[in-house]
Formats: C-alpha cells, sequence, structure tokens
C-alpha cells in the first residue's frame, strides 16, 4: 500500500471529470485519504480551469508529475482506447469512463496490455451504486418476485448529453468521430452491465437503432434491443428524441413486479402487497458524484490487492454485447452471443 494517498490525474477536464468524478475524489466517502488528483491533461484553448490543480496540454507534461500512480480518462469515448493503452505502456494504473472497448477484440487487446503491465485497468460503471438498483437487486437476490422472467428498461431524454458543449453545438455525443455511436453505446453501456448483473450474457440479441428526431446528429438517437436469456428476456428502448426527461424499469415474476418509474420504486407482491420507497433526491444529478465515490473506493481496492482482473470481465462483457447489438442492427438479424 502506498505511503499517502495514491497520486492520479484526470485526462480530460470537461462537465463530467469537473462535476462528478472531482467532487468525488475531493469529498467522497473514503475516497480522498486513499486517492488525490494532482494534475489533469486538457489541449482545449483556452484551458480549462480546476481550482487548486494544474491543466497541462501534453502527455510529457503531465508524466512529469511524478509519482502519479494512476489515470483517469474523463475524454470523448473515441479517445479512450489509446489512452488506456498508453498510460498502462507508462505503468499506470487506469480508470476509464463507458465504454472503455467497442469489440470483444478492442476488449481483449486491452486485457492484454493490463495483465502484461500488472495494472488495474476499470471501467467507470458507477450505476451499480445507484440507491435505487441496488435496492431492485437485492429485492431480485432475496425472491421478493420469485424467479423474474421480464424486464423492461425505458430511457427518455430530449437530447445527447451536451457535456460542456454550447446551445448552440453538436454535442460531442452526436458526433461519429468523438463518440463511435449514439444513445445505444452511450446510455446503453450502463444498462447493459446492470443488465448482466442479475441475468448473466443473453444467448442472443436483436436490435433495431435510427434517428428519429436529430437530422444533425451522425449517430443514432433512438435504439432498441431484444435481449434472449431462454427463460428470460429484456426490452431496452432507448431514445435521445423523447419530449421530456424519464426512466421506467419493470421486472416481472411469478410472484410479482417491481416498477422503477422515475424517482419511485415499488414492489407489488402477488395478493396485493406492495412496498414503495422515495429514492428522488438520491437520484438527482448532484448526488451523482457519491455513485462515483463507490467506484472509486473498488478502484482504490483494486490496486492495493495488485488485482490486474478487476474490471477486464466488466470491460469485455459490455463490449460483446455492444458488438452484437451493432451487427444485429446493421444486419436486421438475431445474433447469437460466445461465452466468454
Amino acid at each position: 500500500m502506498s505511503a499517502g494517498p495514491r497520486r492520479g490525474a484526470l485526462i480530460g477536464a470537461g462537465g463530467i471529470a469537473s462535476q462528478s468524478h472531482l467532487p468525488a475524489f475531493r469529498s467522497g466517502e473514503g475516497v480522498s485519504e486513499r486517492l488525490r488528483i494532482v494534475a489533469a491533461l486538457d489541449r482545449r484553448r483556452p484551458p480549462p480551469e480546476l481550482p487548486g490543480i494544474p491543466v497541462l496540454e501534453s502527455w510529457r507534461d503531465l508524466l512529469a508529475f511524478t509519482p502519479l500512480e494512476f489515470v483517469d480518462i474523463c475524454t470523448p469515448t473515441a479517445s479512450h482506447r489509446e489512452l488506456a493503452l498508453a498510460a498502462l505502456a507508462e505503468g499506470r494504473h487506469v480508470l476509464c469512463e463507458k465504454p472503455v472497448a467497442l469489440t470483444g477484440a478492442e476488449a481483449r487487446e486491452l486485457a492484454i496490455a493490463a495483465r502484461s503491465a500488472n495494472r488495474v485497468l476499470m471501467p467507470c460503471h458507477q450505476y451499480r451504486a445507484n440507491p435505487a438498483w441496488r435496492t431492485l437487486r437485492r429485492w431480485l437476490d432475496e425472491g421478493a418476485i420469485g424467479h423474474w422472467h421480464l424486464a423492461e428498461f425505458h430511457v427518455y431524454r430530449r437530447e445527447a448529453d451536451r457535456g460542456a458543449g454550447g446551445a448552440d453545438q453538436v454535442p460531442w455525443r452526436g458526433q461519429l468521430d468523438q463518440s463511435r455511436g449514439g444513445v445505444l453505446l452511450d446510455h446503453g453501456t450502463h444498462l447493459l452491465y446492470q443488465i448482466t448483473d442479475v441475468a448473466g450474457l443473453p444467448n442472443a440479441v436483436q436490435a433495431h437503432v435510427s434517428r428519429l428526431r436529430h437530422a444533425a446528429y451522425d449517430v443514432e438517437d433512438t435504439a432498441h434491443l431484444l435481449l434472449d436469456f431462454g427463460d428470460r428476456l429484456a426490452l431496452v428502448l432507448l431514445t435521445w428524441a423523447a419530449s421530456e426527461r424519464d426512466n421506467r424499469v419493470r421486472f416481472v415474476g411469478e410472484r410479482g413486479t417491481i416498477d422503477w418509474i422515475g424517482g419511485t420504486l415499488r414492489r407489488t407482491e402477488r395478493g396485493g402487497r406492495t412496498e414503495t420507497l422515495d429514492f428522488t433526491a438520491e437520484l438527482d444529478k448532484a448526488s451523482y458524484h457519491r455513485w462515483y465515490a463507490a467506484l472509486f473506493r473498488a478502484f482504490a481496492d483494486a490496486m492495493e490487492r495488485g488485482d490486474a482482473e478487476a474490471g477486464l470481465g466488466d470491460i469485455e462483457r459490455v463490449a460483446v454485447l455492444l458488438e452484437a447489438s451493432y451487427g444485429a442492427a446493421v444486419d436486421g438479424c438475431r445474433v447469437r452471443i460466445d461465452r466468454i
């Protein structure tokens, strides 16, 4: 274990870095005494300001901040693979915004690099720390609705998250050269790891992607997935073409249902018994840094254990599903999922 907090740097100082990552590093429970951000790298001019942290413009300048044990990649998706490989080659542990890889081949390449360097590569899959999701998972694990056989996930947004961009610009998430894909890749990544957490990998996937509303985007603004698990089915609808923001999740089981609509989580058991919990405050964007704090503690744990495998399976499962989903959408067919 390092003496004092491990020193790290942000790669990219945009909205997600300043609004969620940095607050979690500085004030997240159990984080600041273990991890400390001492610098940032961002090539935009003029450079963004991060109070108390120097923002550098070159990789060479960043690596001069020694000792530097880890980097936290907060850049647009198109740069994730290249930056992660470069950091691992320099002997740094890597935390990376999602998705880290988009294909099985990319995931395996990154895994080889992490194992060769004996360094941790962990994806930012912070939605696992969402308090409503954690309660929902506990109910499923406890068998509150019996064996569940149908899951539905609906995510509605008016547009892609703009990050630090202006209202008159196409968000980077809507630009293929920066995002590598649209709503399926962006928000869909979160749903894919959440679904595999409770159901494992599906046997096959069918998918449709389209651009319904945002003609200025060159990626899909809407995606629909059908994930076949044999005795279970998961339906996913994601859109940036909605009239208002909303989230809806439903699990149907042999003894009842679980519904999560907005900030309200409700369990209805056969016979009419219900339990309703309000997570509205905990799901406000101002609380997102708390979800990252849980992720950062897991990252610190993996570094202390020297566990290079900690996030690699997670990255590969998501990459395999993204690759299969986009392939199914292009070919209009049902794509089987190979076991990992």
